[in-house]
């Protein structure tokens, strides 16, 4: 049965993400990606990591969706997207896909044989907290600088633009 919920799970994330990229419309595209989102959860449920499964689904489908759909709500969806005149952008999106492919194929011929991730305590609070706060609070803390500096930078765009 978690092989079958594994595969549909799956499935309904790649098929999300493929039918948000394909979509032209932005409010099908932010409820693509909380679709996505979810899935991702049920995945880490998979996993046996509960908290991060929560997670992924209280936060990013719930809480970050809910920003995008906002955002979403103050730009004026009747106008379409502008032609893309430039050729090479094409090009370098399906070089970056081939390189993003080769490197998830390099990385998993690389995994350990032994599954002892499964049956370690790795998703659950304890563990998360105990990681994030020793051996990775250096990049722990320069993300949360990063979310600051995109916060005040987006706030003087908008700023920005309601001078004009």
């Amino acid at each position: 049965m978690a092989v079958f919920l594994f595969y549909l799970l799956a499935i309904i994330t790649v098929g999300s993400v493929g039918a948000m990229i394909f979509s032209r419309h932005q409010a099908y595209n932010a409820l693509y990606l909380a679709v996505a989102f979810t899935a991702l959860g049920g995945l880490f449920a998979l996993l046996n990591a509960p908290f991060i499964a929560a997670v992924q689904i209280l936060i990013y489908a719930g809480a970050i969706m809910v920003l995008f759909i906002f955002v979403i709500m103050m730009i004026d969806l009747r106008q379409p997207f502008p032609p893309l005149r430039k050729k090479w952008v094409y090009f370098l999106g399906c070089f970056l896909i081939i390189l993003i492919f080769i490197e998830l194929v390099l990385v998993l011929r690389s995994l350990p044989e032994s599954k002892s991730i499964m049956t370690s305590d790795l998703g659950q609070p304890a563990s998360l907290g105990r990681l994030l706060f020793t051996k990775y609070l250096y990049p722990f803390e320069i993300t949360s600088v990063l979310i600051v500096v995109a916060i005040v930078g987006s706030l003087y765009l908008a700023r920005q633009r309601e001078k004009r």
